[in-house]
């Protein structure tokens, strides 16, 4: 695993505060990840896969706005504990 900065870990926090937040910035979610060492690949559309310590996932990016809904917060949220992390 990369070394994570400060922002790194306060986005990590966000995945996983509960109630679950509606406000991260996706980009933020892949800049955090490609610090995990997250192989990430363009799908179709706003697809993008992801891959880290041998668990796969699918997310779409959102559009048009910025923030990560609570549905795919949580599904991120899942995907890293499924992948060793946190």
């Amino acid at each position: 695993m990369n070394k994570l900065n400060k922002k790194h870990h306060k986005i990590l926090d966000s995945i996983f505060i509960e109630p679950i937040k509606s406000n991260v910035n996706w980009n933020d979610i892949e800049k955090l990840l490609k610090a995990l060492g997250t192989e990430i690949s363009e799908g179709r559309g706003s697809r993008v896969r992801f891959y880290l310590n041998g668990v796969r996932a699918v997310f779409h990016r959102p559009h048009p706005q910025k923030e990560t809904d609570k549905g795919a917060l949580k599904s991120m949220r899942r995907f890293l504990i499924e992948a060793g992390v946190k």
